[in-house]
């Protein structure tokens, strides 16, 4: 019971805040792209599209986690929602490391990189980060059909004249046979060494020199100085805390040749990656910071009105400004 509300209270939480923030990330980004399309642009977007697809599929979960980890809906969604749960979380791992790499490049060497920083080399870049990622993760598609066929088989060896249609696995891609951890086993640790351990090698390195760099800038001033460490911090801890219990337990299995238990528990740091996501779009994209600085003012602004707009005007009361302004230029 209390692993079931854990899961529920995780998926619940990531949904509420990951929807809103990501949907204004997206909005900013659009039209941040459709003036002036940089690579960083494009690689935030994409990695907010990836967020997105990952919250559209996030009710899939909730609904597992809230019947017990069993598959209650048509088996057809298992596979599908599965394959795009996971692409979609390997994917947010490329996208910032070619968000470092970037921030890296446009420090360490401004000139040389400014002749080729065009935007179709990001959006090749993302294409391609969706494919590697996607063939990466093709296992998660196939094998819930798989053992649904494996166990169609095992129904016709001992079926009998009155024989029924064969029903599909109770639960989706959760339990495994020997045979199956032969192939699974080994796939996980190719995940986990080259959709973990080579970006967070990458962005380790890009980042660390990146504040370096800086740091020897005499002209930089703090609050930059600041949003650069924050970008590097957050990247980094999105890396270690969201992505790395669960590609652990990959390690984990394949030396005990085993599907740990605990595999579930630890994919919920990963889930949370799309709440901690727009944390980093602050810190890269000067185009967030001003819709959200905007936004927090129209804000304020209407509640300073819902406060004080209703309010008589005493006659000891200072006038408005644009009052004063009006005085002073009248005839």
């Amino acid at each position: 019971m209390l692993y079931r509300r854990l899961l529920l209270s995780v998926y619940i939480l990531t949904f509420l805040m990951g929807v809103p923030a990501n949907i204004l990330a997206f909005c900013t980004f659009c039209r941040k792209v459709r003036r002036r399309a940089a690579p960083i642009d494009i690689l935030l977007l994409n990695l907010t599209i990836s967020d997105l697809i990952f919250l559209m599929f996030l009710p899939f979960k909730i609904k597992e986690a809230s019947d017990n980890m069993t598959w209650s809906l048509p088996y057809a969604l298992c596979p599908f929602s599965g394959f795009v749960f996971y692409v979609t979380i390997y994917n947010s791992t490329l996208l910032l490391t070619a968000v470092s790499v970037e921030r890296y490049l446009g420090i360490a060497y401004p000139l040389r990189y400014a002749l080729c920083r065009q935007p179709r080399y990001a959006v090749l870049a993302s294409i391609m980060f969706w494919v590697v990622t996607s063939l990466n993760l093709s296992i998660v598609y196939i094998m819930p059909y798989f053992q649904w066929s494996k166990g169609a088989e095992g129904s016709d060896n001992n079926s009998s004249m009155t024989s029924s249609p064969v029903q599909p696995p109770s639960t989706c891609y959760l339990n495994f046979t020997d045979d199956e951890l032969q192939i699974l086993l080994p796939l996980r640790l190719e995940l986990f060494l080259v959709l973990f351990c080579i970006p967070f090698i990458i962005c380790c390195f890009c980042y660390i020199n990146f504040i370096l760099i800086l740091s020897r800038i005499p002209n930089i001033s703090r609050r930059r100085r600041l949003r650069a460490i924050g970008l590097a911090l957050g990247t980094l801890i999105v890396f270690t805390v969201c992505f790395g219990p669960y590609n652990a337990s990959h390690v984990v299995g394949f030396v005990r040749r085993d599907s740990e238990e605990w595999r579930n528990i630890a994919l919920l740091s990963s889930t949370l990656n799309a709440c901690l996501d727009p944390f980093i779009f602050y810190f890269s994209s000067a185009a967030v910071r001003g819709m959200l600085n905007h936004g927090f003012r129209s804000i304020m602004a209407k509640l300073h009105i819902l406060r004080c707009g209703g309010a008589p005007q005493g006659p000891h009361q200072r006038p408005l400004k644009t009052e004063k302004y009006k005085e002073g230029v009248s005839p």
